[in-house]
């Protein structure tokens, strides 16, 4: 039994965008079986995913930020400096109604995805940077976040940026401490590998409920907006994330880094924590319901590019072999 949960634990996070388009469409047809994903079930359940994340780092993972603070700090302000600029500039080339506008604005100026670390690893990127780069961005969010939304969105809509500074404390760094602590305390014990080995399992599947969830509370909305609605919201995700993706590279190209470091600077700058951008929405944009479908809809995105761009870039390195 448990070589098949450790099994399917690997399976999740080799295809976990498969996975959480699977239940993003399920919920579109059944949505009321995601109900349950709503409020504090959610931001729980958001929470689950970052002590995962916390239960596989270590001391050694923090010991990067002292050992290699230039490339994190280019990292970190490639991070929330291209991502919300993006995000405005296409909300005004796109004309985005309001709510659709929030949404796009949340995911731009959220930390870096926990998916970005296991795309770096299957593209031969620097694993030991994207988790640097991912915990940085963590920890800096409950700070930067709340602020570049309301320098982002504030015109828009009114921002509670002390409020939203709270959530995600809780929600993200709290998580992610105890399972530090857990891991600090527990490391030595036969038992523990095999906890942290179900952990990216488990945590793609907490993403796909926070998925299916945000799109049962769409789906009367998308419903009436139709695919037109979707492909105009879509659009918008997908440049986002693409030109995410394209100015994360030539920032690591203009710093002169390796290959391997401007693969991880690439997937680390595009891929966000939409997860956290969708509980964000679904608490302080109540009043704009829609504000969450860009949020789900990256979700489900940014681990489908982040598992083709990883594809491509392993594929440029076999060529180069044969060559």
């Amino acid at each position: 039994m448990l070589r098949f949960l450790q099994s399917s634990s690997r399976f999740l996070a080799v295809h976990a965008s498969g996975f959480v388009i699977l239940v993003a469409a399920f919920s579109l047809f059944r949505p009321h079986i995601f109900d349950w994903v709503r409020g504090h079930t959610q931001t729980g359940i958001l929470g689950l995913i970052m002590l995962t994340m916390g239960l596989t780092l270590s001391a050694n993972d923090f010991r990067i930020l002292a050992k290699r603070p230039v490339d994190i700090l280019i990292g970190a302000c490639a991070q929330f400096f291209i991502m919300p600029i993006v995000a405005y500039v296409l909300i005004r080339v796109f004309r985005l109604e309001p709510a659709l506008a929030i949404g796009i604005l949340l995911v731009g100026s959220c930390p870096g995805g926990v998916s970005s670390n296991i795309m770096s690893y299957l593209c031969k990127g620097d694993v030991a940077y994207s988790i640097g780069m991912t915990c940085t961005s963590t920890l800096l969010a409950p700070v930067l976040t709340p602020l570049l939304v309301k320098l982002t969105a504030g015109a828009i809509i009114d921002i509670d940026a002390k409020a939203m500074f709270l959530n995600i404390l809780v929600v993200t760094v709290l998580p992610i401490s105890v399972g530090v602590l857990l891991n600090h305390l527990y490391s030595a014990r036969r038992c523990f590998p095999v906890i942290q080995s179900l952990m990216p399992g488990l945590s793609v599947i907490c993403l796909a409920c926070i998925v299916g969830g945000v799109l049962s509370t769409v789906h009367d909305d998308l419903v009436r907006g139709g695919f037109k609605l979707f492909q105009h919201t879509f659009a918008v995700v997908f440049c986002h994330n693409a030109l995410g993706y394209l100015l994360g590279w030539l920032t690591g190209r203009a710093a002169r880094f390796s290959i391997a470091k401007k693969r991880t600077l690439a997937i680390e700058v595009g891929m966000q924590n939409a997860g956290l951008g969708t509980v964000l929405a679904s608490t302080f944009f109540t009043s704009q319901p829609l504000a969450v479908l860009p949020c789900a809809i990256s979700c489900a995105w940014h681990s489908i590019s982040g598992t083709i761009l990883a594809g491509l870039f392993s594929r440029w390195d076999k060529n180069r072999r044969e060559s």
